[in-house]
């Protein structure tokens, strides 16, 4: 299936590009759009995204794979990022992650069968002073407990 930028879009990619000498710099920018419109990042984006910024597709590859904000395949409308690094461990980030596993029976990278939610487990999210944390998409939930996370899921249902 074929991808292409929506018209908006293109004009958002042009004003990054528009920051640079050259286009290649905005890279993660387009990526990070392409993600917006489509969802996640597969083949005919990376070709798409490599066709713009004057890139091979191998290129636009490597930042996908190195970056964990980008996806390869969808995820649920309710993307939770549990961080399990050393200042959530220490302040319960293990269990924050069992719980949502448990509540919403699924694996790390996984969505749930209706599509709503998907979880994946992180290191940093520069949230140290305030762990155990959470994202819910771009939503950052921080100093949490058990209570706290389950009723931030009930309310997501």
């Amino acid at each position: 299936m074929e991808f292409k930028f929506t018209p908006e879009n293109i004009d958002r990619i042009n004003k990054e590009i528009a920051k640079y000498p050259v286009k290649k710099p905005a890279v993660m920018a387009t990526l990070y759009i392409a993600q917006e419109q489509n969802g996640y990042i597969s083949n005919e984006v990376i070709k798409e995204v490599a066709a713009i910024l004057e890139m091979t597709a191998e290129e636009v590859l490597g930042v996908v794979t190195f970056y964990t904000m980008y996806y390869q395949k969808p995820m649920g409308k309710n993307h939770i990022q549990v961080c399990t690094n050393v200042s959530c461990m220490l302040r319960g980030g293990y269990d924050i992650w069992n719980q949502v596993k448990e509540k919403l029976g699924i694996g790390n990278m996984e969505v749930t069968g209706d599509g709503k939610f998907s979880i994946e487990e992180v290191e940093c999210m520069g949230s140290c002073g305030t762990a155990p944390m959470l994202a819910v998409n771009e939503d950052y939930y921080e100093n949490l407990t058990k209570e706290k996370v389950e009723e931030l899921i009930n309310s997501l249902k």
